[in-house]
């Protein structure tokens, strides 16, 4: 069910799922897939008695763009949502880059955000002891290696690249990611997950780069707020086998939050993760915030 909410002067857009009743998830989508109906994540999220809550980041499917925005202004439009829809405490999961926008809610939002997990999501590009394009495809380097140029660079180079997404099936989806995929990512490519890749880049493309290139300059920058600061209980959860987000960024992040339980592992990778742990990573999220 689609909804929308304000924040200040903007527009959200958001959908519901899972179950009727039930504590609140809100997930955050990876970049640059703005987020699009996916039935796995849907019935996990009944199957552990959630309210599935998701929306697009400024810039992706009609939530209005804002330039210049932090990671930690994700806090900010989740309040918005939360509230438009009267919800209180509630849990958060992020995907790739969607991570670090899970991880602002946990350390802005503690109030209300009873935990949290970091799904092969990105650590600070300002992180200290992390050589962070270590380890990822090349297809990735390229792209944070422009994102350090300004958006007056990334904008062309991210258009070109979002054309060749705008007729893209689900036959085509492991072609596409060409090189960001490892050998087990290949093999956890499922039938209805390539398709929910394909509807979402496809979307991604319909709208234009705005959002991609906002949150690429939002990781390359500080995120703004500390890491050290959370509170709520966290996992981290990370695949050595991931070419996208290198496995080191799962260590550095569970070695930098305090409050943070390590869910490292050897054989996954990016997209293995959620094709194999999905209902592992919702009975872990669910029993952190009992803990909490």
């Amino acid at each position: 069910m689609p909804i929308s909410a304000h924040a200040t002067d903007r527009v959200v857009n958001g959908w519901l799922g899972g179950a009727d009743q039930g504590a609140a998830l809100v997930f955050h989508s990876g970049t640059p897939f703005p987020p699009v109906r996916w039935d796995a994540l849907d019935a996990a999220a009944r199957d552990h008695d959630l309210r599935l809550i998701t929306y697009a980041r400024p810039g992706y499917s009609g939530s209005s763009r804002h330039p210049g925005r932090s990671v930690a202004d994700a806090a900010t439009d989740t309040v918005a949502v939360l509230d438009q829809l009267g919800v209180g405490p509630f849990l958060v999961l992020g995907h790739s880059g969607g991570g670090p926008h899970a991880l602002a809610c946990a350390a802005l939002i503690s109030d209300r955000c009873q935990a949290a997990v970091s799904l092969a999501g990105v650590a600070p590009y300002e992180a200290d002891n992390l050589d962070w394009l270590a380890g990822m495809a090349e297809e990735n380097i390229e792209e944070f290696t422009t994102v350090l140029k300004g958006e007056e660079h990334l904008r062309p180079y991210l258009v070109a690249y979002a054309n060749r997404f705008s007729q893209v099936s689900s036959d085509d989806v492991e072609a596409s990611l060409a090189g960001l995929l490892s050998d087990v990512d290949r093999s956890a490519l499922t039938d209805e997950l390539a398709d929910m890749m394909a509807r979402s880049l496809r979307q991604a493309a319909e709208d234009g780069v705005d959002g991609w290139i906002d949150d690429d300059l939002a990781f390359a920058k500080s995120w703004g707020f500390d890491l050290g600061t959370i509170a709520v209980p966290v996992s981290v959860w990370q695949g050595r086998q991931d070419r996208m987000v290198p496995f080191a960024h799962g260590e550095w992040l569970h070695t930098n939050i305090k409050t943070s339980r390590s869910r490292l592992l050897d054989d996954e990778g990016h997209i293995s993760l959620l094709t194999n742990r999905l209902g592992d990573i919702l009975t872990d999220l669910v029993e952190l915030a009992e803990r909490h």
